[in-house]
């Protein structure tokens, strides 16, 4: 047996012993998703001891270094991690921010203190972390950012506002770009975390056309953030903002991909000789599945280079124009599927409209993170070669 083959032994029998039974169902929305932090609300014991078991283990982060909360694993031991967990439908064990942008920045940029005093808080889920990038003013031209910080000796005094600031009513800590020098507009900003419990940090959410608001506009007034929280150096902040930002667009890309359209329309629809009633939204589901494979498959692809060391640079913008206008086109057919029954907006049976709200949040998905215009144009620079 070889070593992956005993690894993957390995994994099954602790996943099979610690997975709890309510952890390997679909999450049901956004109450089942753990975000974790120091107010998170469990909404049973079984995903508590499901973070904790996994934290533990450093599997909420299986390829960060051990020394900073992570399990230590080699790219294919956490693929093979992933293949089990997906074999017997278990949940991730904790969505963050902190995993998804911030790490993997820290890991690069960040002092071997940084790393030691924030990844494993948020390999283990105890911290909550939010993005304070777009400003009213410093949306798509995200340089054009105006909250400032004032240099204090061992700290900064911060004051500005930042807006679609995501959770920020529920976050513990925030990363920030924050304007450091007026001498240049690229180079005169600096990455800087700060606890969101700070004097002079209030927020205000924002209510969507989903009916939730998970935006918030965020507010600094004299904040106090200490300059041992400076990721990176001094006014080359948007060398650490691009870096975290092609995590980000990678990541909205790899959204709502797992559960089959075909098995969501069978169970909804049923089957006449063997098949969906309805021809042209058969082919609409069979075009789309087979649009969705092929971007898995390029996913994987993309996850392995990076895994390998490669920078995702510019690629990350097509993976975020593509996968979002995917996810978006697999909602527009989730709505066909379940006819009038989408339209319901409250009541037990719908989960308090989940399949409307989620539709209608998707419209998003190609405005955060860069919008999808402003992607083409760096694919069409970077990627194709072509002229401005």
């Amino acid at each position: 047996m070889s070593n992956l083959d005993a690894f993957r032994t390995e994994v099954r029998a602790w996943l099979e012993e610690n997975c709890p039974a309510s952890m390997r169902t679909p999450a049901q929305g956004e109450k089942d998703i753990c975000w974790g932090g120091r107010n998170f609300a469990f909404q049973s014991e079984d995903q508590r001891l499901w973070l904790e078991r996994m934290g533990a283990r450093g599997w909420t982060v299986p390829t960060w270094p051990k020394e900073y909360g992570g399990g230590g694993l080699s790219k294919d031991e956490a693929k093979i991690l992933a293949e089990e967990m997906k074999r017997i439908k278990a949940r991730s064990p904790l969505v963050s921010f902190g995993i998804w942008m911030l790490g993997p920045a820290l890991l690069k940029f960040g002092t071997h203190e940084q790393k030691l005093e924030h990844l494993p808080p948020i390999a283990r889920g105890e911290i909550r972390w939010c993005q304070g990038y777009s400003e009213p003013n410093a949306g798509s031209d995200l340089a054009a950012l105006a909250t400032k910080a004032e240099d204090k000796g061992d700290h900064y005094v911060i004051n500005g506002q930042k807006i679609w600031t995501s959770y920020a009513d529920k976050a513990d800590w925030i990363f920030c770009l924050i304007r450091t020098s007026t001498e240049s507009k690229h180079e005169g900003i600096s990455f800087i975390l700060f606890d969101m419990a700070s004097e002079g940090v209030s927020t205000k959410p924002i209510k969507l056309i989903s009916g939730y608001s998970p935006f918030c506009e965020t507010f600094f007034d004299d904040v106090k953030a200490y300059k041992k929280n400076l990721v990176g150096e001094v006014n080359k902040g948007w060398t650490v903002a691009k870096y975290l930002l092609t995590h980000e667009r990678t990541g909205i890309s790899d959204m709502g991909l797992p559960v089959p359209l075909n098995q969501l329309a069978v169970q909804k629809m049923g089957l006449e000789d063997g098949r969906l009633p309805e021809e042209m939204l058969r082919h609409q589901i069979a075009e789309h599945e087979i649009d969705a494979m092929s971007f898995v498959f390029t996913l994987e692809r993309a996850k392995d280079e990076a895994k390998a060391g490669n920078e995702m640079g510019a690629y990350s913008s097509f993976l975020k124009a593509y996968g979002t206008e995917l996810n978006k086109d697999r909602n527009e057919l989730i709505m066909k599927v379940n006819g009038s029954d989408a339209f319901e907006w409250e009541g037990q049976f719908s989960n308090d409209g989940d399949i409307p709200r989620t539709w209608l949040r998707t419209k998003a998905n190609s405005i955060e993170g860069g919008t999808t215009e402003i992607q083409h144009n760096i694919i069409a620079k970077r990627v194709l070669g072509l002229p401005s």
